[in-house]
């Protein structure tokens, strides 16, 4: 009988080893990214022993990793209640505080998390710290404050060093992550994520070759590493954009290192969806509308597809399709609309507006399109440096009330790096709409936010004399004789201080300031205009209106 009881003993010391193994191996999926491996094991632990918290606790994790919180509270209210390791689901539940911006009950359930920790407890540190930097709000000043409790503990813990790292990365400290990160994959070289992310702070620091050397290293250690490719992937999109000549081969290197990752992670919904964003960085259109028919065979009610479907459509023409899948996708009012949401669906409907053979506007459906590109800006300022290229189209096809539209929104944003050109482009759009009409027709609103336009050009650069005379034109059609004035005067004092050959350059609107000033002074100073209409005689002797104005003067 007592062989028998230490026999039991032993077979239940073993279930519990493999219990742990089991967790071990879990948790190297998940760090792998191999996402739907670790929720199958975690699962399978679950199944075999409910009571077994920390597995509760990683499978939460993972559904919050693939942005599922109801899944993930389910998980950790669960295994609240597990009688081993169940504190640890405590943690998860004051992220999801955290994410719902509840930090004062998240900071209440970290404490129920760590009460009953033994002296060398450290796990319970570095789980709260991720939580802090994986909130959708990361806080990575209160991640270190709590790490270094750990490191307190264990000053050579190689897991703390790398949950430091990040910490310091998001805190942008650059020089103490990577001596954590370095620390770290020297006190236990298995750890090859922080060895990687030495490569992403080169790649941060635009140091591009040196940011893949670091990568291939640890593809030499382990070549079935995944998030390593997604690093590269992502190392060569940036690549590529400081590069323009290699542009086309490095998006092609960086597409077929996100192929890659997928092949050494998996191939499940949340991998495909951020293969699908990674897409629409690298704006291969045809690949993401493919991936999302793939998607939609996967799981024909998730709303993000519509997303996908949606962009596609609309960079591969297909603007009908664009609207209804967007459309559709902002219906459902539990999705988060984006704005790229908008704006996507606000150019499809501005392409709608166009005649069969996009050659003119209606521009009532333009103005409502322009409403959703308009919430696309304010959500997201950055999207206005998309519209210097869709604006001079219109221009170019001298649709100037469609052109200036677009303007107006792109000049919203004083960030923008097409700022200066856009202000120019829509004070000129507001002059030539307005050009000829009556002063009872004439958009006077219109012209007044021109002006405001060329004044943004004029601080922004005083020497830029092109300005002068847009705006000058613009408050000639206003009739506001004393800002025209000033404007032309100002143009003619850069334009005559140039080289010979630019003043031949400019001579039509040189002569065109030299008029328009003589004109203003022809009803108080009759002097001053005889002078200026001469200026514009020595530059343009034939010049009908000069002559004839000179003789009326006499």
């Amino acid at each position: 009988m007592n062989k028998f009881k230490i026999f039991s003993l032993a077979f239940i010391a073993t279930a519990s080893f493999a219990q742990a193994q089991d967790v071990d191996d879990a948790k190297k999926s998940i760090d792998a990214e191999q996402y739907e491996k670790a929720k199958i094991a975690l699962k399978n632990i679950l199944q075999a022993k409910p009571s077994n918290g920390k597995a509760a606790f990683l499978l939460g994790n993972v559904y919050l990793q693939q942005g599922v919180e109801d899944s993930a509270r389910i998980s950790f209210q669960k295994g609240l209640s597990a009688s081993d390791d169940g504190n640890f689901n405590n943690i998860g539940l004051g992220q999801l505080d955290l994410n719902a911006g509840k930090t004062l009950e998240a900071k209440a359930k970290f404490d129920l998390a760590t009460k009953d920790m033994r002296r060398k407890d450290i796990e319970e540190y570095i789980y709260i710290a991720n939580a802090y930097m994986n909130a959708s709000k990361p806080d990575y000043a209160s991640a270190i404050t709590v790490l270094n409790k750990a490191k307190a503990v264990s000053a050579d813990n190689a897991d703390v060093l790398l949950a430091l790292g990040d910490a310091y990365y998001g805190n942008k400290n650059q020089n103490e992550a990577y001596v954590a990160y370095r620390d770290a994959f020297q006190k236990d070289s298995r750890l090859l994520r922080a060895k990687m992310q030495l490569g992403v702070l080169l790649k941060g620091a635009r140091n591009f070759p040196e940011a893949k050397k670091t990568y291939d290293e640890v593809i030499a250690i382990n070549p079935n590493y995944g998030p390593v490719y997604r690093e590269l992937a992502e190392t060569y999109y940036l690549w590529a954009n400081v590069e323009p000549k290699n542009y086309t081969a490095y998006i092609q290197t960086a597409l077929g290192y996100y192929e890659k990752y997928l092949t050494y992670t998996d191939y499940s919904l949340s991998s495909r969806m951020r293969h699908a964003d990674f897409l629409i960085l690298a704006k291969d259109f045809k690949a993401l509308e493919a991936e999302a028919l793939k998607m939609k065979e996967l799981d024909k009610v998730n709303p993000r597809i519509l997303r996908y479907l949606g962009y596609s459509a609309y960079e591969n023409g297909n603007y009908d399709a664009a609207i209804k899948a967007l459309t559709d996708f902002s219906a459902q009012s539990t999705n988060k609309i984006i704005a790229k949401d908008y704006y996507y669906l606000g150019m499809a409907k501005a392409k709608q507006a166009l005649s069969a053979d996009g050659l003119t506007v209606d521009m009532q459906k333009f103005d409502a399109a322009m409403v959703d590109v308009r919430k696309a800006v304010e959500l997201e300022p950055a999207i206005a440096n998309e519209l210097n290229a869709i604006g001079k189209e219109y221009f170019g096809k001298k649709e100037y009330a469609a052109a200036s539209s677009i303007f107006e929104i792109a000049v919203s944003n004083p960030e923008s790096k097409n700022f200066l050109e856009d202000n120019i482009y829509y004070g000129l759009c507001v002059y030539t709409e307005n050009r000829g009409k009556t002063p009872e027709t004439i958009d006077r609103l219109g012209l007044e936010k021109g002006d405001k336009a060329l004044d943004a050009v004029i601080a922004a650069s005083p020497e830029y004399m092109e300005s002068y005379i847009y705006k000058a034109r613009i408050n000639t059609t206003l009739a506001k004789d004393e800002v025209t004035l000033a404007s032309y005067l100002k143009y003619v004092e850069l334009a005559t201080a140039k080289t010979p050959e630019e003043i031949t350059a400019n001579k039509t609107k040189i002569v065109e300031a030299y008029n328009n000033i003589a004109a203003i002074y022809a009803n108080s100073d009759k002097v001053k205009a005889k002078e200026y209409f001469n200026k514009a005689l020595a530059l343009d002797p034939t010049n009908k209106y000069a002559t004839d104005s000179i003789k009326i003067l006499k």
